[in-house]
């Protein structure tokens, strides 16, 4: 399986953000990756809405990231800010990266 770290939207709706994070696990799933989301793990003991906080869940995403195969970025709803970290930091370290989109297929 290749280890995956997904971007995916978490700020603005979070309902729908959250919602959508977990569809992006499930298609990488069906894909047979190893999927990592740091936004829906994270958030469950760091508040986004602290700053400190947030840099703090961003950097240990990242951490994760480098070391994983592959970094996914799901598109169906734009690119956040924490999202192009995420892609800005894959292409530092020649990271491959894939656009997605799960919507309307």
């Amino acid at each position: 399986m290749l280890k995956v770290v997904i971007e995916s939207p978490y700020v603005g709706d979070l309902v729908r953000n959250i919602k959508y994070a977990r569809l992006c696990l499930l298609d990488s799933l069906k894909r047979g990756e190893a999927p990592y989301l740091s936004h829906l793990i994270y958030p469950l003991v760091l508040d986004d809405r602290v700053p400190e906080q947030r840099k703090t869940g961003i950097q240990a995403g990242l951490e994760w990231g480098r070391v994983a195969d592959l970094r996914v970025v799901y598109i169906d709803y734009g690119i956040t800010s924490g999202m192009k970290k995420g892609i800005e930091d894959a292409k530092i370290i020649h990271q491959p990266i894939k656009y997605r989109r799960i919507m309307g297929k």
